[in-house]
C-alpha cells in the first residue's frame, strides 16, 4: 500500500522500558497504567499489549474499556471518571470493571442498584484541584455508606494532583499541601491509596502510595529536568521533502506573508500539516531534523505541508530527505512549547491519515 510520506513509528521496546523504569521507581507500589485517549494517541490496543506487565489500566470510559476486553485483556481496568449513566452499571458488572466515583449522584446509582460481584470502587476525593472528587469533609460519610450497604463494595481512595510537573516554590507547596491533605484524611483508612500521576511518581515518593498512576511518562513525554527519570520516546513523527524552492531577499513564504526573506534562502517544503496533528500554531523557528541537522520552521503551518529553511544546511537537499518531526532525536515537548501547547495535546492529535508503523 503506498502512503504519503507523513507516518508515525511506534518504538515498542520503549514502552516496556518506560513500564519498567516507572516500576523500578516506585518498587513498594502497585503500577496502574494509564492509556486513555486511544492510548495517548499511541493506539490503545498496541499499547495495552507492550504494558501488559501493569498491573491494571486506566481509561475514560467504557468504550475503552470494553475495547480491552474484546481483545481479550483481563488486567483491571479502571474507570477513571467513573459512570456517566446508570444504565452503564449492568456493563461494569459484565466485564468487571473498576469504578471511580466523584460525586454523590453516582455514589446513589451504586447503593441504589443490586450489584452481584465484588465491585472494586476508587472513591476520589478533592485535595486541591477543584476538578472531580468528594470534599474531604465527605469522606468518611461516603465510605460509611458503602460499608454499609448491602453490595460487597472493595473501597480504595484516590486523589489527583493539580501542579506535580511544575516545579516553581509555589507549584512545590501546593503539591506537598496536596500530600498533606490526602494523608490526613485517609491516614485512619486500611483502604489501599492512589495519589501519584507521572510527575508524582518521579518527584515526590512520599506520594507514592499503593498504587501508582503513570500516563505521559509511559510515552516518552513530560520530562522534568534534574530528576533521575529519563523516559524513552515512543512515538516519532516523520516525513519527507516534496519540493526545494529557492527564493531571494523580500519575498514571502507560505499563507499570510508571516515570513520574509532576509537573505537569498533554500526553502524546504515538507509533507507534514495540521490534517496530520501537527501544530498549526507551531511558530517560526520550530526546529524540524533533516539530514541530522537542525532547521527552523518558517511560515505557517498549512494543512498538508510545512516550509523549511534549509539555507544554512551543510551538504545539499534531495526529494525524499527524511524530516523528523519530533520523537528520539527532538522532544515533543520540545515543539510543543513552540507551539503554545503540551505534548499531550501533540501526541492525542496525531489524525487517522497518518499510518503508524510498529518498531519492534
Amino acid at each position: 500500500m503506498m502512503y504519503r510520506p507523513a507516518k508515525a513509528f511506534i518504538y515498542l521496546q520503549a514502552l516496556k522500558k518506560n513500564l519498567e523504569q516507572a516500576q523500578a521507581h516506585a518498587p513498594n507500589s502497585k503500577v496502574l497504567a494509564v492509556i486513555k485517549a486511544n492510548g495517548y494517541g499511541h493506539g490503545i490496543e498496541r499499547v495495552a499489549h507492550h504494558l501488559s506487565h501493569a498491573d491494571a489500566f486506566g481509561v475514560a470510559s467504557i468504550d475503552e474499556a470494553m475495547l480491552l476486553r474484546q481483545k481479550g485483556f483481563l488486567h483491571r481496568i479502571l474507570l477513571l471518571e467513573g459512570l456517566f449513566s446508570e444504565s452503564e452499571i449492568p456493563v461494569v458488572i459484565q466485564n468487571r470493571l473498576d469504578v471511580v466515583i466523584h460525586s454523590e449522584h453516582q455514589l446513589d446509582w451504586l447503593l441504589n442498584s443490586k450489584i452481584s460481584i465484588q465491585l472494586n470502587i476508587w472513591i476520589k476525593v478533592d485535595t486541591g484541584m477543584h476538578r472531580l472528587g468528594f470534599d474531604i469533609q465527605q469522606l468518611a460519610s461516603v465510605i460509611a455508606k458503602l460499608e454499609r450497604s448491602e453490595n460487597d463494595f472493595c473501597i480504595q481512595v484516590m486523589s489527583h494532583f493539580a501542579s506535580a510537573d511544575e516545579t516553581t516554590e509555589q507549584s512545590n507547596l501546593f503539591t506537598e499541601q496536596q500530600i498533606e491533605r490526602f494523608e490526613d484524611c485517609t491516614s485512619q483508612y486500611q483502604y489501599p491509596r492512589s495519589l501519584a500521576n507521572s510527575a508524582g511518581l518521579i518527584r515526590y515518593p512520599q506520594s507514592h502510595y499503593d498504587w501508582v498512576r503513570p500516563g505521559i511518562a509511559l510515552y516518552g513525554a513530560g520530562a522534568i529536568p534534574n530528576y533521575d527519570f529519563t523516559s524513552l520516546a515512543v512515538m516519532q513523527l516523520e516525513s519527507e521533502i516534496i519540493a526545494i524552492k529557492t527564493i531571494q531577499i523580500g519575498e514571502s513564504v507560505g499563507y499570510g506573508n508571516t515570513w520574509i526573506a532576509q537573505r537569498k534562502s533554500i526553502i524546504g517544503v515538507v509533507a507534514i500539516g495540521y490534517g496530520d496533528g501537527y501544530p498549526r500554531h507551531a511558530k517560526t523557528g520550530t526546529p524540524v531534523i533533516i539530514n541530522g541537522q537542525r532547521f527552523p520552521l518558517v511560515g505557517r503551518v498549512s494543512m498538508d505541508m510545512i516550509t523549511v529553511d534549509l539555507t544554512d544546511m551543510i551538504s545539499p537537499a534531495n526529494i525524499g530527505d527524511s524530516a523528523i518531526l519530533w520523537g528520539q532525536e527532538l522532544s515533543v515537548d520540545e515543539i510543543a512549547n513552540f507551539s503554545g501547547t503540551i505534548g499531550y495535546e501533540l501526541l492525542c492529535g496525531i489524525t487517522q491519515r497518518v499510518p503508524m508503523i510498529e518498531v519492534q
